[in-house]
């Protein structure tokens, strides 16, 4: 502390305190600050060679590999209830014994492959009910490979960058990165008297070492560009430093808040002038502006933080940010296997009638070949209308028509 006897003012960076408080007095703050942490930019993540995949959360990954495999297997199931899809293979021969349903196992996963991927299908659905199914299919596909290109878009102009702290709590829980602030200066004295516990962490950590505390600024900020130490000053000083080092940065905010200010002698006249100066000059924002001219465009500035700020986040999308369009998908699925059931009675309900048959004969019927018969092709149903036709007042072909050798040739040659 100088003498009061020798000098009439002190001026430079000099905070005001409680204890400097006590020897001599100190005018109106003319520049506001707070202790803030430097630390070394973290270096950009190199890209990976899967990258691609980094838009969408793996939770995501797998809820869509899951909806592609149960609609492909509800497709199946559905076209195969639905009287609708079971079609003539050969429209040019009204009389064929067969008709073919085309969503088999295989095709239904490729018609879902196709429509995930942007691509199309030769297969189309024909029935109410399928055609349900793949309409939701392609809305969830819709929605999903857009989300995925436009977070892939930002993911690829976004340049990655991984920190390994961001706050002074990140400083407490690792024993990696060394910390340290200027030796028996006020931001020492600052965590040495704190009552908070971050703070009385953090100084536990710096007294039990000896080499985290720096005699100069210029030292500690040597020893932030070297790596693994992070310095804590005052923010004043950390900007400078930051503002003519792009790899440096200020990370974690203030963590006090306090002023520099103009020591006199007790009761010096000049405190009184230099108080009323510096509210006109804060008033009229000239402090502000001599601090951006040398902070900021002086002395070897650099244009760091416009690079800084025009570089955005990219985050990828979760299950929270697109679960919505898994519900519709299940809906829709839901809603197509109910219309497939109705198609199913309504036809095996016309069907009983042609048959003179009951509906539930005809159902089960229906059902057992629908479940135990996975092939594509079924034989097409000679119905008592289609024989009578052609003259002939027999019932459907399941018991005697007299002479079954002739009659049945004549009937089915």
């Amino acid at each position: 502390m100088f003498s009061i006897s020798r000098a009439d003012i002190g001026l430079g960076g000099m905070t005001i305190t409680y204890e400097r408080e006590q020897y001599v007095d100190f005018t109106k703050p003319y520049l506001t600050l707070g202790i803030t942490i430097l630390y070394r930019k973290p270096i950009p993540k190199p890209p990976e060679l899967f990258s691609f995949l980094s838009p969408l959360s793996i939770e995501v990954w797998i809820y869509m590999i899951a909806a592609y495999l149960c609609v492909s297997f509800m497709l199946f199931v559905i076209a195969r209830f639905s009287p609708y899809e079971w079609c003539n293979p050969h429209p040019c021969n009204p009389d064929t014994d067969e008709v073919e349903n085309q969503f088999t196992i295989l095709n239904s996963l490729w018609f879902t492959i196709g429509s995930l991927m942007q691509q199309g299908c030769e297969i189309a659905p024909r029935a109410l009910s399928t055609r349900l199914v793949a309409g939701m299919w392609w809305f969830f596909t819709l929605i999903m490979i857009s989300s995925y290109t436009a977070n892939l878009a930002a993911f690829l102009t976004v340049e990655r960058m991984v920190s390994d702290i961001t706050s002074a709590d990140d400083l407490v829980k690792q024993a990696t990165i060394k910390y340290g602030t200027f030796k028996g200066g006020s931001t020492a004295r600052f965590f040495e008297r704190s009552q908070i516990e971050t703070f009385k962490r953090m100084w536990n950590f710096m007294s039990t070492l000896d080499d985290v505390f720096v005699t100069s600024s210029s030292e500690g900020v040597k020893r932030v560009k070297d790596g693994g130490y992070a310095y804590l000053a005052e923010s004043t000083a950390v900007e400078y430093a930051v503002h003519r080092d792009c790899d440096l940065t200020s990370i974690g905010g203030k963590l006090d808040s306090k002023g520099y200010g103009i020591a006199t002698p007790t009761d010096s006249p000049y405190q009184e002038i230099f108080t009323t100066e510096i509210l006109r000059l804060k008033e009229a924002q000239i402090i502000h502006e001599l601090k951006v001219k040398w902070w900021q465009r002086e002395l070897g500035a650099k244009e760091c933080l416009v690079e800084e700020s025009s570089k955005g986040s990219a985050s990828e999308l979760s299950v929270e940010n697109v679960g919505g369009v898994f519900v519709v998908l299940m809906g829709g699925v839901v809603a197509g296997f109910f219309v497939a059931m109705c198609e199913f009675i309504w036809k095996a309900r016309k069907n009983a009638r042609k048959d003179q048959q009951s509906l539930c004969s005809e159902m089960a019927e229906e059902f057992r070949f629908a479940v135990r018969c996975f092939g594509s092709k079924k034989p097409a149903k000679k119905r008592q209308q289609d024989i009578t036709d052609n003259g002939l007042q027999f019932m459907p072909l399941t018991g005697a028509y007299g002479n079954q050798n002739s009659v049945g040739k004549e009937v089915f040659a």
